[in-house]
């Protein structure tokens, strides 16, 4: 891969860096607060590029200004110019393995060409839950239902005992996945950094369900807690439950990956 080829390659990457930053792209891989991050990397690599082609364009001028001061009759300027031949192919055929670094055009192809869609109830039902204890719980607003997310639901009724939730009514918001006997479980990812260690939080539906219960689904649900746990059968973890009064479909959430459990 000579220069030129690599400027093309890094200003490529950085401009799909920028793409996918300035858009909900980057959603699908990262947590929303590396948005800053991602797009000082695009403009990095951008800058990069600038100045691999400026280096270049530079240095053909300074040979060709160099070549014409000198007489090509010379015996002085004919002996660099086969030193510079045979170092130039002593370099060929030397180190070939640089013809790899083209592999890193195949990523840049799947940002371009390919928007995966967010982890869903296949990798939900695979990975155990991710459930952990909180140091503490912020009060519930007054309002009814009260809005939670999968996350906080679900340490307030497995850690909390539901003592928060007695006698209010809950709004969640996440997305189904059925296990292999049916069991439904509303599933929200949750991330530490980034789409490769995202791991689920679950909680296991009771009561008024939908007659169709389709898996990905994403769901608005309304209900109440209900005491006792199940357990994840991957690792194990707690799992509480919900007393669903109603449900009612919503669109994937602009930001499907849920970060308030290590906030």
């Amino acid at each position: 891969m000579n220069r030129h080829a690599q400027a093309a390659v890094l200003f490529l990457l950085g401009g799909a860096l920028l793409h996918a930053g300035t858009t909900d792209l980057y959603l699908r891989y990262v947590k929303a607060g590396l948005q800053p991050l991602l797009l000082a990397a695009g403009a990095v690599l951008l800058v990069t590029a600038g100045a691999t082609v400026w280096y270049e364009w530079r240095r053909g001028k300074s040979a060709s200004a160099n070549g014409s001061s000198e007489e090509p009759g010379r015996p002085e300027h004919e002996a660099q110019l086969r030193e510079h031949h045979e170092d130039e192919g002593h370099e060929d055929h030397a180190h070939p393995e640089p013809r790899v670094s083209w592999l890193l055009v195949l990523p840049l192809l799947a940002l371009i060409l390919v928007a995966p869609p967010a982890l869903g109830s296949y990798s939900a039902l695979r990975t155990g839950t991710a459930l952990q204890k909180p140091f503490g719980y912020d009060p519930l607003p007054a309002r009814n239902p009260v809005p939670l997310s999968v996350v906080d639901y679900a340490s307030r009724a497995a850690y909390g005992h539901g003592k928060t939730l007695h006698g209010r009514a809950v709004r969640v918001t996440g997305f189904l996945s059925l296990d292999g006997s049916g069991k439904p479980y509303l599933v929200r990812m949750a991330l530490n950094c980034c789409a490769a260690d995202a791991q689920p939080v679950k909680i296991a539906l009771t009561g008024q369900l939908p007659p169709v219960l389709r898996p990905d689904a994403w769901l608005e649900v309304k209900g109440t807690y209900r005491p006792g746990l199940t357990r994840d059968p991957v690792n194990g973890g707690p799992i509480p439950y919900l007393k669903v009064t109603s449900t009612r479909p919503v669109p994937t959430p602009r930001d499907p990956y849920d970060e308030t459990w290590n906030k």
